[in-house]
């Protein structure tokens, strides 16, 4: 296994986007799923960018980023969809120090995006190590077709439980 899966807490933590177009918006839709605080530099930003950014109330930022914009971030999307803007941000993501995905480029990523199945809080990440993102969509598919929309209610009401269950000798008598 070359890529390690975790689910990183991006509460009160930034995350980055640099790009326009379909890809930074796809990123953008993905991401507002999260309790992150995302930028997007984006210099000249397309309008369902743009409609997105303001329904949310991201942060814009007009312009390229810089390896000072990306101090403190968590991570960071290339999403230029244009390998040259990409590079360029890889290169200010690396120099801050951020975890980069550059989007379909698995060589100039340092972790790369999941297929999901949010049925929030749970949640069901397919990876193909970018072997196969197609084969990863269609797991993704099928998963979703066989977990009920009413999952995430079932997780939250067992939180309820929880702390009684802790409070439980360890071992059998908790299961």
């Amino acid at each position: 296994m070359q890529h390690f899966p975790i689910f990183l807490d991006l509460a009160d933590r930034r995350v980055v986007i640099a790009g326009n177009g379909e890809v930074a918006l796809a990123k953008l839709r993905l991401l507002l799923k999260t309790v992150a605080r995302i930028t997007v530099f984006a210099s000249e930003p397309e309008a369902d960018l743009l409609e997105t950014i303001g329904a949310h109330g991201v942060t814009l930022e007009r312009r390229e980023a810089t390896a000072e914009d990306l101090t403190g971030a968590a991570l960071a999307y290339a999403a230029h969809g244009e390998a040259e803007a990409d590079a360029r941000f890889a290169r200010a993501a690396r120099t801050a120090g951020v975890l980069l995905n550059a989007v379909d480029n698995l060589e100039a990523s340092d972790f790369i995006t999941p297929a999901i199945v949010d049925r929030d809080p749970v949640t069901v990440a397919i990876g193909t190590e970018g072997a196969s993102p197609v084969l990863a969509r269609s797991i993704k598919t099928d998963l979703e077709e066989r977990l009920p929309q009413g999952l995430g209610a079932l997780a939250r009401a067992g939180k309820l439980f929880r702390a009684r269950a802790e409070a439980l000798p360890s071992g059998r008598a908790r299961r």
